[in-house]
């Protein structure tokens, strides 16, 4: 992925490669986007709209986030656990020095889960 994601708040400007997002996380009007080193930063935007910047400035790159409910968008690349009736999905990666672990509503999380299970036999098509 070449492009970047350019994102402003009151005090800043980011250009972040999207491989580094790991996951944005909304609470309300605010939004906080964590990156693979545990960067955190603060955007007084709910996350449609982060979710619109995503999609403008990423194009069909865009299909890579994934958003989770009301309040989670991640990066579909880290996927790396998933637990539905614990509500629990861990993001990771072999170049990251740790695991997140986050919460999300059973509802997201089965249809993350389908969505998988589905990738997989799609694959196997052919074989």
């Amino acid at each position: 992925m070449s492009k970047y994601l350019v994102l402003t708040n009151s005090n800043e400007v980011v250009r972040v490669s999207p491989d580094r997002i790991v996951y944005i996380l909304s609470d309300g009007n605010y939004s906080t986007m964590t990156l693979i080193d545990k960067d955190e930063h603060l955007f007084s935007f709910n996350l449609a709209s982060f979710e619109r910047l995503i999609e403008q400035q990423l194009g069909t790159d865009a299909q890579t986030f994934i958003r989770l409910g009301k309040s989670l968008i991640i990066n579909g690349r880290y996927i790396y656990y998933v637990n539905v009736s614990k509500q629990q999905i861990i993001l990771s990666d072999s170049s990251f020095a740790h695991k997140f672990t986050l919460s999300a509503s059973k509802e997201a999380l089965k249809a993350l889960k389908s969505v998988l299970e589905e990738s997989i036999k799609s694959r196997r098509i052919g074989i």
